[in-house]
């Protein structure tokens, strides 16, 4: 089984023939495992994002 890496967490291979009820309930409880975010990390990583996005379109 193949494992995808998403935001540092290891996640089980998309399941395409789960419903929209049943992937949102996955989705849901990822997003429960992880840590909480101040909005000053959330800014910073923002602020990352546009600077990557700058240095792939050169």
């Amino acid at each position: 089984m193949k494992i995808n890496v998403i935001c540092g967490m290891k996640t089980k291979k998309t399941n395409y023939k789960l419903s929209f009820k049943e992937r949102s309930k996955l989705a849901l409880e990822q997003l429960s495992k992880q840590k909480p975010v101040t909005l000053d990390e959330a800014r910073k990583q923002v602020l990352w994002l546009k600077e990557i996005s700058k240095n792939k379109q050169k």
